[in-house]
């Protein structure tokens, strides 16, 4: 199956396979799971953190970080596109009572700091209280620069406000910049890091952070139903994955500027060619019936989201011959 749907369909290969097998657990509730409590101690130091909570999924993290920063009643300001705003049911209203309030995203995935600031609510009974600004990096595939990074920590810093970051992405971002992670890291003071896209493991988030709020989010977590037991197998698999897969990011990337050369040649379409690491988005004209092509493609064993929009992410299970195989049969089924 070539599966151009998400970085999400990743599985893991077969050596990481035999070290879940392995890995030694125990009860993480009790803190005695040893491959969880190692994985967070690795976490701690590969990312120059306090702290680390290692979570079910990305969608949990984030909404873990709002809840340790915010208080019922309490306002978040995130992207309209944010993942934690538009993607994740709505959780930090439903079950933290923290008021979103969203920004519209600049072109290239970054939010102005004098809108934001225009949306900082005062003092005033008649508001939420503003306490958080949450950004994603990557955002759409696009990564938010350095340069904007630390505007944004002086821009917290002036207006008393934390900052948490949606890094589902994160390891993308510091391999288009060329940088180690904890140079993206080190602006936060919370991050999401999602083990089972791009870098390969099959479940797993980590959240990071002071040892004040990382405690706060693991009650959370209990709360929450996300107290797992032996987790282990789950643990020792991420920790491969950051052992392991953080470096070959670069080949998705390389992949992606492929598949949008090569999709853009093709009668039809027009690819956005702006974004730089592993997502490739494209339009269609009226005679290209987007759910029959998808429908066409899936009977070979090719599986993409068909959408108004085409959205097409390469990972480790895709390669360059998959992308000339995949590129073939749509030419053939246009």
């Amino acid at each position: 199956m070539i599966d151009f749907r998400s970085d999400t369909v990743t599985k893991p290969c077969n050596k990481m396979r035999d070290i879940m097998y392995h890995a030694p657990v125990g009860d993480d509730v009790y803190g005695d799971d040893e491959s969880v409590n190692q994985l967070e101690a690795y976490a701690r130091l590969r990312f120059n953190v306090a702290d680390a909570l290692f979570c079910s999924s990305g969608t949990q993290a984030n909404l873990l970080a709002l809840m340790a920063h915010c208080e019922r009643g309490d306002e978040y300001i995130c992207g309209q596109s944010a993942h934690n705003y538009k993607f994740e049911g709505g959780g930090a209203a439903v079950l933290g009572s923290i008021q979103p309030q969203p920004i519209e995203n600049e072109a290239d995935g970054s939010l102005c700091f004098t809108k934001i600031a225009a949306a900082i609510k005062p003092d005033d009974s008649h508001f939420a209280k503003t306490r958080l600004l949450s950004l994603e990096n990557t955002i759409g595939g696009k990564v938010l620069g350095i340069d904007y990074l630390i505007k944004a920590r002086e821009f917290v810093d002036q207006h008393n406000l934390a900052l948490h970051l949606d890094g589902a992405r994160a390891f993308n971002a510091a391999a288009e910049l060329n940088l180690d992670i904890s140079d993206i890291t080190k602006h936060f003071d919370s991050v999401s890091i999602c083990l089972s896209k791009g870098l390969g493991a099959p479940v797993g988030s980590l959240l990071l952070g002071s040892e004040q709020l990382i405690a706060k989010a693991r009650r959370w977590r209990k709360v929450l139903g996300g107290g797992m037991r032996q987790a282990g197998m789950l643990a020792a698999a991420g920790q491969y994955a950051l052992e392991n897969n953080t470096q070959r990011l670069v080949d998705d990337h390389s992949n992606a500027r492929y598949l949008a050369q090569q999709l853009s040649e093709i009668s039809g379409f027009e690819v956005n060619m702006s974004n730089t690491t592993n997502m490739v988005y494209a339009t269609f004209d009226n005679s290209i019936n987007i759910t029959k092509l998808a429908a066409d493609l899936k009977a070979h064993d090719i599986v993409f989201s068909p959408s108004k929009q085409l959205r097409l992410v390469t990972h480790l299970g895709i390669t360059k011959a998959d992308i000339d195989t995949f590129i073939k049969a749509l030419t053939a089924h246009i």
